[in-house]
């Protein structure tokens, strides 16, 4: 068996140019979509994956801030940027490229982007939505990755999947997300015993352990769709991902290679995020909420909340305004109203 190639890069083009549709759409309306990447320090890679976030913007016709902060940048200097940003309503989206200098703790900056404007997915917020099904901007890394699967015409429900690596970037979203599409899901680690054998009964393996070639021709079910989310810099100068391609394309009946695989999916999911929030009712001012009647006598109440972020309704495109709000519901809308209003 010779497995067939996942292209990342076509199916990359073809999400941006959805992407590129939707901005010119928004621009119709008169809203521009903007995203504004923060950069500190000189990381050679960083500079590089911010270079091309920065290029995909442009051909989809989306504006782009990039924000190049020095080495010695505090916390607090970049915390003040961050909300600098978060206050801009010309600004859709907020990156802050990873990793950070030793002096800034990246938690704490991601804390401080507001989940509306998280276009990496990574806020408190967005993953706790993510965690109960509810809507919710995704981690673009894990969201490729489901596309990627499914683009093979692999239908996800029923099949067994095997996550290893259990990152909060890849590895965790990437097993909350196939479980969300019904596959039965096990997450693989450093500690896992047995890992060949839990490997080789995948229908579905997603590979994010950031180690060159772990993944062998052995641990894969013949037909398996492989999933390789590693980049690995060898001693050859080259990239090379968690699996050894050469063992592993022999066996599975779907692979991603490695460059031109997961990397582009992630860039354009990023974009497709960012038109999702310029479009995001929160920015347009619309009623997103099929229970709460056009024309009410509390329909603008309903949207300023929404935009605020006082209020967020309870997903599945429900505010619920007639049930019963419970002692914690009411205390989370007060707080949200005092920090984000009236800035207690």
């Amino acid at each position: 068996m010779s497995a067939q190639i996942i292209d990342g890069k076509a199916l990359a083009a073809a999400t941006k140019a959805e992407a590129a549709a939707e901005a010119a759409a928004l621009k119709a309306k008169g809203i521009e979509p903007c995203l504004a990447v923060i950069l500190v320090g000189e990381n050679p890679a960083s500079q590089v994956y911010v270079r091309g976030k920065v290029k995909d913007c442009g051909e989809c016709g989306i504006k782009s801030l990039e924000l190049r902060m020095p080495e010695t940048t505090t916390q607090e200097e970049l915390l003040a940027k961050i909300a600098e940003l978060a206050a801009d309503k010309t600004v859709n989206g907020i990156l802050v490229q990873l990793p950070l200098p030793k002096q800034i703790d990246e938690r704490a900056v991601i804390d401080a982007i507001p989940p509306e404007k998280d276009v990496d997915g990574f806020s408190p917020v967005n993953v706790g939505r993510m965690q109960t099904g509810q809507p919710c901007f995704l981690p673009c890394t894990p969201a490729g990755c489901i596309r990627m699967i499914e683009s093979t015409g692999t239908k996800i429900d029923g099949k067994n999947a095997v996550v290893i690596g259990r990152s909060n970037i890849v590895g965790k979203p990437a097993a909350l997300l196939l479980l969300a599409k019904n596959a039965t899901v096990t997450v693989c680690h450093s500690h896992t015993a047995n890992l060949k054998e839990i490997c080789a009964n995948a229908d579905i393996l997603v590979a994010a352990v950031g180690r060159a070639g772990f993944v062998t021709g052995d641990m894969v079910k013949p037909g398996a769709v492989v999933i390789d989310v590693g980049i690995n810099r060898g001693a050859d100068g080259k990239l090379h991902g968690d699996v050894n391609f050469e063992e592993a394309s022999a066996v599975a009946g779907y692979i991603t290679p490695v460059p031109g695989g997961v990397g582009p999916m992630t860039r354009a999911m990023l974009i497709t995020t960012l038109y999702r929030m310029s479009g995001s009712p929160a920015v347009t001012g619309e009623n997103p909420y099929s229970d709460v009647p056009a024309g009410s006598y509390y329909e603008k109440a309903v949207i300023w909340a929404m935009q605020k972020g006082v209020a967020n309704g309870m997903g599945g495109g429900k505010f619920e305004p007639d049930t019963r709000v419970t002692r914690q519901q009411a205390v989370t809308m007060l707080y949200r109203y005092a920090v984000k209003i009236a800035g207690i």
